[in-house]
């Protein structure tokens, strides 16, 4: 079955978050205006996944079936293709140009179109898989600043290109585990950029915007301006990195340390914290009978150094990366993480920005417990979805030369391996 008509068939869009600690999918349908209205949503604990990347074929391969099984069941309707965010992989941003020759007449789509594969040929991800490549925008003769060159008469066509590409292996590895779960792959996108999608207002983006994508098992950071996304990294540090340090540090079990994380934890000390106490359950020992007491500064005491790093991580990434006064002064934090208390505060003051929490708008349906933050990933690649879909030219340019690629090499593939 062709891509075309079973979208034309279905009506349906469909989005698949495989993060290290959730897997989250939803079904929307499109609404006049484009906008998805969510019908089905399935969201469960990940099995798996370290670090944005699967470990274990098995177990990612059924929390995938069972995440999209219960958002069919909540559609009524089954799901034939889904777009897949890619959070591990080290993703990487990459600049690069093009000029070709018009000879006068004006510019047409096949221009632009070649303009960008002229482009794609000259550039050489040494082994990497491409995933996004995204025009910035054009030229005329020189003339910088041109948006759609289309329509618009010179002697040669320029094109800016952000090209993002991502480790082979752990993109093959969700591929495969996706076609287990007999559906097809639509698209790829790099988790940070679909967030910004969701949780960006238009002025951000054009004014220049850093998105940090907090998740479980990596922090995703993202740099819009001028309409567009302009740079991309992943640190492979999360939330989940958090959780490990409270349970080491407090000699407690994983799940006890998340509820404690959830309950009591903080990124900004307070000076309460010292008489404040909580109980901690005991690795091995029944939680109830015989916990530990211990002052709430003791719990802060491991969670801050480690926020504390990550936005350090960040602030080095986008001073190496030059990106950084691209940016503004705006950071956006999205990402199950980025709900910890005082983190907002903390990102402030380490990044020397003003900073909000970031929720998913621009889709409809959402119930109250999934239009938080650590949603804006799976409510971006909605969006993606349906700007695919309704022919948007920034993103069908996109598409023009991705579909020609990867995604078609992953569909030959998977026929001749299952």
């Amino acid at each position: 079955m062709s891509k075309g008509n079973a979208k034309a068939r279905s009506g349906l869009i469909a989005a698949l978050d495989i993060g290290t600690t959730k897997c989250c999918c939803f079904v929307a349908r499109p609404q006049a205006d484009r906008s998805p209205r969510v019908v089905g949503i399935g969201h469960q604990e990940s099995r798996g996944l370290r670090n944005g990347v699967i470990v274990d074929m098995e177990a990612a391969e059924a929390t995938i079936i069972n995440t999209i099984h219960a958002a069919e069941q909540m559609a009524g309707e089954t799901v034939r293709q889904v777009v897949v965010n890619i959070s591990g992989g080290k993703p990487a941003s990459h600049s690069i140009a093009s000029e070709v020759a018009l000879s006068s007449h004006e510019v047409e789509d096949v221009d632009v179109r070649r303009a960008l594969a002229q482009g794609r040929a000259q550039f050489a991800p040494n082994g990497r898989e491409m995933v996004h490549f995204i025009p910035l925008g054009y030229t005329i003769d020189g003339n910088r600043g041109i948006r759609d060159p289309r329509g618009m008469f010179g002697e040669k066509l320029g094109v800016d290109m952000h090209v993002i590409t991502a480790e082979a292996g752990p993109i093959r590895n969700i591929a495969t585990c996706v076609g287990r779960a007999h559906l097809d792959v639509e698209a790829f996108v790099v988790s940070p950029y679909a967030a910004g999608l969701a949780a960006l207002v238009e002025d951000e983006m054009d004014l220049g915007v850093t998105l940090i994508d907090m998740g479980g098992g990596t922090t995703g950071v993202s740099v819009f301006y001028d309409g567009s996304v302009v740079y991309t990294d992943t640190i492979p540090v999360g939330g989940a990195h958090v959780t490990n340090d409270i349970a080491r540090g407090l000699s407690t079990p994983v799940n006890h340390a998340e509820r404690l994380k959830t309950l009591y934890g903080s990124c900004m000390a307070s000076a309460t914290d010292e008489r404040e106490i909580i109980d901690v359950p005991p690795i091995g020992e029944d939680p109830l009978t015989n916990p530990h007491h211990v002052p709430k500064s003791l719990l802060i005491g491991i969670i801050q150094p480690r926020i504390e790093e990550i936005f350090e991580l960040v602030r080095s990434r986008l001073d190496a990366s030059g990106f950084d006064r691209v940016a503004g002064r705006r950071v956006v934090l999205t990402g199950g993480a980025s709900q910890l208390q005082g983190a907002r505060e903390m990102a402030a003051l380490a990044l020397d920005k003003q900073v909000r929490i970031g929720r998913p708008t621009g889709v409809m349906g959402l119930a109250e417990a999934t239009s938080g933050p650590a949603f804006a990933t799976c409510a971006g690649l909605l969006i993606y979805a349906g700007r695919e879909q309704g022919g948007h030219a920034y993103q069908s340019l996109e598409t023009f030369d991705q579909s020609a690629g990867f995604l078609s090499r992953v569909g030959t593939w998977l026929r001749e391996h299952m």
